[in-house]
């Protein structure tokens, strides 16, 4: 069933590796799957961009079907193998309420990652001021304070007490917090969580192979 889908991802990337959760948890081993290099500019090659015009991973096809977004392909999947492998969107119209809104807020968590993460890398040197890196800093400590509370009481989950499309999709953002130093002692209902959820065979056998090898960085270690 999975032998005519292709999914083209590059290790470490939290929207390629959710799909990877995603596919893995639907029980569709067997794609044909295309690791990629960023640091080779492989992403940007003509096998990537003839999927995906902006030559971004993840890429993925299903028959003639195209989807590149991470949360589309996500959402498809569940859709179109809603009887196969893990039920990922609960039947409970408040469960699925919470589920669609966690899913979305992960976007937000993700992108004052980057803002904090990427600063230097994106921005020029002449261009960077202290009091922006701060700012950044700042809004990242207030998100993850905000999904630390969000852990509390709610259930094992980020959306209640199953495994949903909520944990897909904002999971491989927490792993990649801690990747990069975040205080287990300062966040403890998040540290729990992601000690938990990477034992999971869906995580645990798609884990970026980058990782396995090489320690992580402290760059939030102080957040």
């Amino acid at each position: 069933m999975a032998k005519d889908m292709t999914l083209m991802w590059g290790a470490g990337s939290p929207p390629c590796w959710r799909v990877m959760i995603a596919l893995e948890e639907k029980n569709l081993q067997g794609y044909n799957s295309k690791q990629l290099s960023f640091e080779k500019g492989e992403h940007k090659s003509k096998d990537v961009t003839a999927i995906n015009p902006r030559g971004q991973l993840p890429a993925f096809k299903h028959g003639n079907i195209v989807l590149n977004e991470s949360y589309g392909i996500c959402l498809y999947l569940e859709d179109q193998f809603k009887s196969q492998g893990t039920k990922l969107t609960p039947d409970n119209k408040a469960e699925n309420a919470l589920m669609l809104q966690r899913m979305f807020e992960g976007l937000t968590l993700f992108d004052a990652l980057k803002q904090v993460l990427f600063y230097t890398r994106f921005v020029p040197e002449n261009e960077r001021h202290d009091s922006a890196q701060k700012r950044n800093a700042e809004n990242l400590k207030s998100e993850v304070g905000r999904w630390e509370s969000y852990l509390q009481g709610s259930g094992p989950y980020l959306a209640g007490k199953t495994f949903s499309l909520a944990d897909v999709i904002v999971f491989p953002v927490i792993a990649f917090l801690f990747r990069f130093g975040l205080s287990e002692e300062h966040y403890p209902k998040l540290a729990a969580y992601h000690n938990t959820l990477k034992d999971r065979p869906s995580i645990k056998s798609t884990w970026p192979p980058n990782w396995v090898d090489t320690p992580g960085q402290p760059a939030l270690k102080d957040l």
